[in-house]
C-alpha cells in the first residue's frame, strides 16, 4: 500500500469510529518513518498517540490535542517480511488500539499498557532470550475465565506445589472449553511452558502453564535470594494430549 492509499485509508478508518468513542482523540496523522522497537530486533512500532499536544500550526498554548501517528514506513518494513501481510487490518487494529490506549491512560487505567508489556515479552519468548515468565497474566483475559491470549497465543495456568506434581501421572487442564489431559514433564522448575502441537482454537500456538506454588518458607527465603526462576519448555506431540470425554 502506498503512502498515499495509507493516508486516505487511516483518515477513512479514522471518520468511520463515532467521535463519542474516540474519547478525545481528534485527529490521525501518517508520517512516512520507519520506527524500530527499542529492545526487541524484527518488531516495528506501527503507531503512537500523542496525548495533549499543541495544535499544528497554532500558537495558543490554552489549545491542545490528542491525535494518533500512524508510521507507515513500519507497517511497510512488516509487509517485507510477510507476503501476507493484512495492511487493513493491521491499520485498524493499530489505529483502534492507540485510541484505546488514550482513552485508557485518560482515565487512570493501566490494562493497555499492561498488554503491551505481554506482546513484549512474548516476542522474547519466541525469539528464545530471556523474559519475565508469568508476562501472559498482562494479556487479554479469556471470556470463560480459563486462561489469557496474547497475540493470538493463549495460555492457561496450572498452579502445582512440588510435592502435588510429584503424585500426577497426567497434568489436566481446561483449554478453549475442552477437558485436556497431557502426560507430566520429567521436571517442572518454577515454571513450565507445555506446548501443545497442533492444538489450535486460535491462530498461535496454545500452551498449559506449570506453575509452582511455594510454601511459607520458601517464599520467605526467595526474599532473601534473587535467582532466575527456572524456566522449562516442553513440546506435547498429538497424540499425547488428549481431549476428555463429558465424563472425564
Amino acid at each position: 500500500m502506498t503512502l498515499e492509499e495509507f493516508e486516505r485509508r487511516a483518515e477513512e478508518m479514522f471518520e468511520s469510529i463515532p467521535p463519542e468513542y474516540r474519547g478525545g482523540v481528534e485527529y490521525v496523522m501518517v508520517s512516512e518513518e520507519a520506527v524500530p522497537h527499542g529492545e526487541l530486533p524484527d518488531v516495528w512500532t506501527l503507531g503512537e498517540c500523542a496525548t495533549g499536544e499543541l495544535d499544528l500550526g497554532d500558537d495558543v498554548p490554552d489549545n491542545v490535542r490528542s491525535g494518533v501517528h500512524l508510521y507507515h514506513g513500519s507497517f511497510a518494513a512488516l509487509a517485507a517480511q510477510d507476503p501476507d501481510f493484512d495492511w487493513e487490518g493491521e491499520l485498524y487494529e493499530t489505529l483502534t488500539h492507540e485510541i484505546r490506549h488514550h482513552r485508557e491512560s485518560t482515565a487512570g487505567e493501566a490494562g493497555l499498557e499492561d498488554f503491551d508489556y505481554a506482546a513484549d515479552e512474548n516476542f522474547k519468548r519466541r525469539d528464545g532470550v530471556a523474559y519475565d515468565p508469568l508476562f501472559y497474566q498482562n494479556g487479554e483475559p479469556l471470556e470463560d475465565g480459563g486462561g489469557w491470549e496474547v497475540d493470538g497465543d493463549l495460555f492457561v495456568e496450572v498452579t502445582l506445589s512440588a510435592a502435588e506434581f510429584e503424585r500426577m501421572e497426567e497434568i489436566h487442564a481446561d483449554v478453549a472449553g475442552r477437558r485436556v489431559s497431557l502426560p507430566r514433564p520429567e521436571a517442572m522448575g518454577d515454571v513450565c511452558f507445555m506446548y501443545l502441537e497442533e492444538f489450535r482454537p486460535g491462530p498461535g500456538e496454545t500452551a498449559v502453564v506449570l506453575v509452582r506454588r511455594r510454601g511459607a518458607m520458601e517464599s520467605l527465603r526467595g526474599i532473601f535470594h534473587s535467582d532466575a526462576p527456572q524456566v522449562l519448555e516442553w513440546s506435547v506431540a498429538p497424540g499425547d494430549w488428549l481431549v476428555e470425554d463429558e465424563d472425564g
